[in-house]
């Protein structure tokens, strides 16, 4: 929501609202000229004042400020609506998809327009190094992500549009996983150009859309010899079976070489050249809470990422075991108890492995507390690990444990990621 925020006021909009917590955003918009206030309040002169009201899926329909503005009879949009107003301002909108890669994969579309010069706006899910979650020098390209939470992404009308994968997530909001797959299919199918990853089965079984991968052989756009220094990757892309240039990317893991080759895919249909849109890619580095490094005590490592599903919790904690010298050390947060209900059976097989695992206290988000979902009982059922109510049991154990070479990898999509730079601070005073 903040980067739409941020939008309307380049636009010379007056932008007023509030949050439940002040924090770097908020700030971050009061600096830009956004009238802040903290806590839901009916009597809010801003709100009586605002022409549109915008709210996000984090705000309970019984939220003071939302319904005061339904009975006033204000206009009241879901950010969904907003974004899809925002992006009709545009000659050109892509749209990005996925249940994994959203963020990094825009990011990448982002650089790649910046490197080819052409005036762009773009709407990024996390926080850029370079661009920060908004970025806007023009108005003829527009990239954002999709979200598929509440089938937000049939909202966006996108001209091209990439999907990356297709997994179980925000299952919540779908009858089944039949009527998930269902979505991400109208989602292409709406769209004047759609890339699909061939590598990945469900993505593949959508019908006839152009397609970008790795091992798939037929695939439109393709990403051969591949090879590995460190964790990065550089890779040869072929068009259509031509080989056309190499890319040596500078975010690590295999997943952003389908992050990179799907940007590639779509720029491409564009007209773009191969060289610009290389030169973009080698240029993107990292989205915040991305593997983020974000300092050391004692010589151990700490890094975090935005891992909340099982199947990057897996992917996440592998990378770590390679590039770790010492012991690994995992603190998990889970995201919200009905993706952890739901997902009981496959975060237990993703976190069972680790040695030495703290589960962390749940970020509800939206939701009310549900023992079947909570935090405790993904402990009790991963056995062989600790649990943390406060930031004080985790310094306690961390503090007794670590040594030089160690890394400690906190891993979810909450507030974590600023449990994690509070205790590194407090580890270092």
């Amino acid at each position: 929501m903040s980067a739409l925020a941020k939008y309307l006021l380049a636009c010379g909009h007056e932008v007023s609202g509030s949050d439940r917590a002040a924090g770097e955003r908020t700030e971050e918009l009061s600096a830009l000229g956004a009238a802040v206030s903290i806590g839901s309040n009916a009597g809010n002169p801003r709100l009586r004042a605002a022409d549109v009201v915008v709210y996000t899926s984090a705000v309970p329909e019984e939220d003071e400020e939302l319904t005061a503005a339904r009975e006033s009879g204000k206009t009241v949009w879901k950010r969904s609506e907003l974004l899809k107003a925002v992006s009709d301002a545009f000659s050109h909108v892509v749209a990005v998809a996925g249940s994994h890669g959203k963020t990094t994969c825009t990011a990448m579309c982002a650089h790649i327009l910046e490197s080819a010069r052409v005036p762009f706006a773009a709407h990024i899910g996390g926080e850029d190094s370079e661009l920060g979650n908004f970025y806007m020098s023009g108005h003829d390209f527009f990239v954002t992500e999709a979200c598929e939470y509440k089938k937000n992404l049939l909202e966006v009308e996108a001209e091209k549009a990439v999907l990356l994968n297709i997994d179980r997530d925000h299952m919540e909001c779908y009858r089944d996983e039949e009527e998930l797959v269902d979505t991400f299919r109208r989602y292409c199918g709406k769209a004047k150009l759609a890339f699909v990853c061939a590598d990945d089965a469900k993505c593949r079984g959508l019908g006839d859309f152009s397609t970008f991968g790795i091992d798939a052989a037929g695939a439109d756009y393709r990403a051969s010899e591949l090879r590995q220094s460190g964790e990065k990757y550089s890779f040869t892309v072929s068009e259509y079976g031509k080989s056309l240039c190499r890319i040596r990317l500078n975010a690590a893991g295999r997943c952003n070489v389908y992050n990179a080759l799907a940007a590639f895919s779509v720029m491409r249909s564009y007209g773009f050249d191969e060289q610009e849109i290389r030169q973009g890619l080698e240029s993107f580095r990292a989205v915040k809470r991305r593997f983020e490094s974000i300092g050391s005590w004692t010589g151990a490592s700490f890094i975090c990422d935005y891992a909340h599903h099982p199947r990057e919790i897996a992917a996440t904690i592998a990378t770590a075991e390679r590039m770790c010298r010492g012991k690994l050390y995992a603190v998990f947060q889970p995201h919200t108890y009905s993706r952890t209900k739901f997902l009981m059976g496959d975060f237990v097989k993703a976190l069972r492995p680790v040695k030495n695992l703290m589960i962390y206290k749940t970020y509800p988000a939206r939701e009310y507390y549900d023992e079947e979902g909570s935090a405790k009982t993904l402990a009790r059922n991963v056995g062989n690990c600790l649990y943390a109510e406060s930031i004080r049991e985790l310094m306690t154990w961390l503090k007794t444990t670590l040594q030089p070479g160690d890394i400690v990898l906190f891993l979810g999509a909450g507030d974590i990621y600023y449990a994690a730079q509070y205790l590194l601070r407090e580890l270092n005073k």
